[in-house]
């Protein structure tokens, strides 16, 4: 078998018209909102000059994702997808509008930028499970290793070119220019959506209730591997995410013009790692590969705490972002090639929570931690040990999740589905 067998990308769910639609906009659109992922912190951190103040930025984006992904995942498994992920999509363009505007005046208004970071949490919140949920439903099952390694591939373009050019918009122009160009990006993304073919919820589609709600949540509470692809991502971005103190940590390594880098580096890590990854086709201990790549994540962030130099810093971010790539992609199959397509969306909505809550959390941890005597530095490799530590915690506490083989997660799926066919037609 060759080496580029052995490495490289399997490509084959671009042959399908309405997946390279979703794959083209998204990429374009998260450019985009990549480069405001970025703006919006460091116009706190300049307008009050407190890491706390930038942390809370994760606790107005909480607040409402703790809802509106229940209500979203619901609503994912009653409507066209389609149409839901298209209207968020031109709501989060009419936000940054917004956020535009208010760059523009002479003195921006530090609440707005909160108020906005919450809307479009609000947003993302009823938009992500419909996405989430709709993809599988683009390719066959088979492909599902494949589209989460392509999906990451564009998200990682994003996330590596998006932080990139919005260091150097930051520096070099008026940040009304700056999210003037993530305007311009969701055109693209409208324009794709629009594009695609309806996708519509299965048969005798549950209605939003609290009670189809209910029903989501007591199935992944029965699914030991769904509980721990949650459990572990809560614990490694809880303790391990430091982004909220960059802009802390560029000026202690070089100043504004290389914040973008900081963003960067993980996805370029996380790059290299999605572009050989067709190895992950082949291996189906899936729980255990992402314990594994959480403990290197936190180790990363070690990494990135004791590190004075720049270079060593990026080197330790962009081994993070590898090892977080590993264990998405695993989490991803697991959660596509498991779940039954009337349960999609609902539990969409809870997997969103899972992978938001933590960073988010981790945000305001690591912005008052960095207010201690540990100082910025300090939060940051302290953080990264406690991620260690909480994953071999976790090991040990859930051994059906560290022996868990996809093979019979595909099975159990398609059982699933079938029956559910069975007792409504």
């Amino acid at each position: 078998m060759s080496k580029r067998k052995h490495f490289g990308m399997d490509l084959s769910p671009l042959r399908s018209r309405d997946f390279r639609l979703v794959f083209s906009g998204g990429t374009i659109s998260g450019f985009g909102s990549f480069i405001t992922y970025v703006t919006i912190p460091y116009q706190v951190a300049k307008l009050t000059d407190d890491p706390l103040m930038v942390g809370l930025l994760g606790v107005c984006e909480l607040v409402p994702l703790l809802v509106m992904s229940f209500v979203g995942g619901a609503l994912a498994d009653y409507v066209d997808r389609r149409l839901l992920v298209r209207g968020g999509e031109f709501a989060l363009a009419a936000l940054t509008g917004v956020l535009l505007i208010n760059a523009l005046s002479d003195e921006p208004h530090l609440w707005l930028l909160y108020v906005i970071a919450a809307l479009a949490a609000t947003v993302d919140g009823l938009q992500r499970p419909a996405l989430e949920a709709m993809i599988p439903r683009l390719v066959e099952p088979e492909q599902l290793p494949a589209v989460m390694a392509i999906n990451s591939l564009g998200f990682q373009i994003a996330q590596l070119g998006g932080p990139a050019l919005a260091g150097l918009l930051i520096s070099a122009v008026d940040l009304a220019w700056v999210y003037a160009f993530d305007l311009l990006t969701f055109a693209v993304s409208l324009t794709c959506l629009t594009l695609v073919r309806a996708v519509p919820p299965p048969p005798s589609a549950d209605r939003p209730s609290l009670k189809s709600v209910v029903t989501g949540v007591r199935y992944a509470k029965s699914r030991p591997e769904l509980l721990g692809t949650y459990l572990v991502d809560i614990n490694a971005m809880f303790f391990g995410m430091p982004q909220a103190l960059f802009p802390f940590l560029a000026m202690q390594l070089g100043g504004p013009k290389i914040l973008g880098l900081l963003y960067a580096a993980p996805a370029a890590g996380a790059m290299v790692a999605t572009l050989t990854s067709s190895w992950t086709g082949r291996v189906h201990r899936h729980g255990l590969l992402v314990l594994i790549a959480a403990a290197f994540w936190g180790l990363g962030i070690v990494g990135v705490g004791v590190s004075n130099t720049l270079w060593l810093t990026l080197f330790c971010l962009a081994f993070a972002g590898a090892a977080d790539m590993i264990s998405g992609i695993f989490r991803s199959v697991i959660w596509s090639q498991t779940i039954p397509d009337h349960l999609r969306g609902r539990l969409a909505g809870i997997e969103m929570l899972s992978y938001t809550t933590g960073p988010l959390l981790g945000q305001l941890r690591s912005g008052l931690m960095a207010r201690t005597r540990l100082g910025v530095t300090g939060s940051i490799w302290l953080g990264g040990a406690l991620c260690i530590a909480g994953t071999l915690t976790l090991a040990a506490a859930l051994p059906r999740f560290f022996h868990y083989n996809g093979k019979d997660g595909l099975t159990q799926k398609k059982a699933a589905d079938e029956a559910y066919l069975a007792a409504n037609t």
